[in-house]
C-alpha cells in the first residue's frame, strides 16, 4: 500500500550531527543516499547546483532535462523527483525560510528572487553560461561545505552571507524578461498567493477565504492574479488541486473516496465531475492511463 506523497523536513535530509542546524550544505553525487520516496515534497527552500553528469527533474509534472552547469531551485510543498546519470556531481543547500531571513528587514525577501514561487508556476533550470560565474558559485558552495565540516562550530551568520551571496548572484544572471515579470506590480501578492495555495491545498478554500488571509479584497486578488499570470484566483486553485488528484492518483494506492476526503471535496460525485471537467477523464481513467504508462 503506497500511502501519501511524502513531505520531508530538513533534519531528514542531514547528518546526525548537524540536525541542530537549520541549513545544510554539501557535495551532490551519485554517493548521496537518503531513505527518501519519490516523488516527495519538502517544506523548506532548496538549490541545487550541477557541475557535471545529465538526467531528468520533475518538478510539479514539468520535466526538465540537466544539462550542467545549472541551477535549479525548489520552494516548500513543490514535488520533485531525480533521475540522474552514475557520474553526476555538484552541490546542495537546504534552508529554512526563517534561517534565510532571520536578520533581514525586508521579510519578503525571498519572494522576491525570480525562482522561487515562480508566476508561470515553472521551475526551469537557470544555465550558466560564463565560466566566472561557474567559479564563482563553486568557491561559495565549496566555502559553505567547508563550514559543515567545522560541527560544533558551524556558523550560522558565514552559511547565511555565502547563501545571500548564492541567491543574489542567480538573480543577478537570471534572464531579464523573467526578473522584470517577477518584479511587476503585485507581484508580491501573487506568490504570497501561490505560497498560501501550496500551503492550505488541502483546505479546499475559496477565492474569498484567500483574500482574506491576504487582507485584500476578493475583487483586488483576482485583478491582480489575471493581470500577472493570465489566469483568474479561482483557475490557480483548481490547478493546485488538480495536480494534487493527479499525484495522488498516479504515485499512491489511496482510493477515489479517500482523495476526495483527504482534499475536503464534499462528496465523490462532485470529486470525479470536478476532475473529468478539467481533465476530459474520471479519476479511474486517469489512473489507469498511469499505470499503462509507467
Amino acid at each position: 500500500m503506497k500511502n501519501l506523497i511524502p513531505t520531508y523536513s530538513l533534519d531528514r535530509f542531514k547528518p546526525i550531527g548537524n540536525s541542530k542546524h537549520p541549513f545544510q550544505i554539501e557535495v551532490f553525487d551519485a554517493n548521496r543516499h537518503f531513505e527518501v520516496q519519490y516523488p516527495h515534497k519538502h517544506d523548506f527552500f532548496e538549490v541545487l547546483f550541477l557541475t557535471q553528469g545529465s538526467g531528468l527533474h520533475v518538478i510539479d509534472d514539468n520535466e526538465y532535462r540537466i544539462e550542467p552547469p545549472c541551477m535549479f531551485f525548489l520552494s516548500p510543498g513543490q514535488a520533485h523527483k531525480l533521475e540522474l546519470s552514475k557520474d553526476i556531481a555538484g552541490y546542495i543547500f537546504l534552508f529554512t525560510a526563517e534561517f534565510y531571513l532571520i536578520d533581514k528587514s525586508n521579510k519578503n525577501k525571498l519572494l522576491e528572487f525570480p525562482f522561487f514561487f515562480n508566476l508561470k508556476q515553472e521551475n526551469p533550470p537557470l544555465k550558466l553560461e560564463e565560466p566566472m560565474d561557474v567559479a564563482f558559485l563553486t568557491q561559495l558552495f565549496v566555502k559553505g561545505c567547508d563550514e559543515m565540516d567545522q560541527t560544533d562550530v558551524v556558523s550560522h551568520e558565514m552559511a547565511n552571507s555565502i547563501l545571500d551571496l548564492i541567491l543574489n548572484t542567480c538573480n543577478k544572471i537570471y534572464p531579464k524578461e523573467q526578473r522584470a515579470i517577477e518584479k511587476g506590480k503585485g507581484h508580491l501578492i501573487v506568490k504570497r498567493f501561490r505560497e498560501l495555495i501550496e500551503e492550505k491545498y488541502q483546505d479546499n478554500l475559496s477565492v474569498r477565504d484567500f483574500a482574506e488571509f491576504l487582507n485584500v479584497t476578493e475583487n483586488h486578488l483576482t485583478q491582480t492574479v489575471k493581470g500577472l499570470t493570465g489566469k483568474t484566483s479561482k483557475e490557480l486553485i483548481k490547478d493546485k488541486q488538480v495536480l494534487e488528484i493527479k499525484r495522488l492518483l498516479k504515485h499512491t494506492d489511496m482510493t477515489v473516496t479517500q482523495i476526495c476526503h483527504y482534499l475536503n471535496f464534499k462528496d465523490q460525485s462532485y470529486f470525479s465531475k470536478f476532475f473529468k471537467k478539467l481533465t476530459g477523464q474520471t479519476p479511474n481513467a486517469f489512473r489507469e492511463e498511469s499505470l499503462k504508462s509507467t
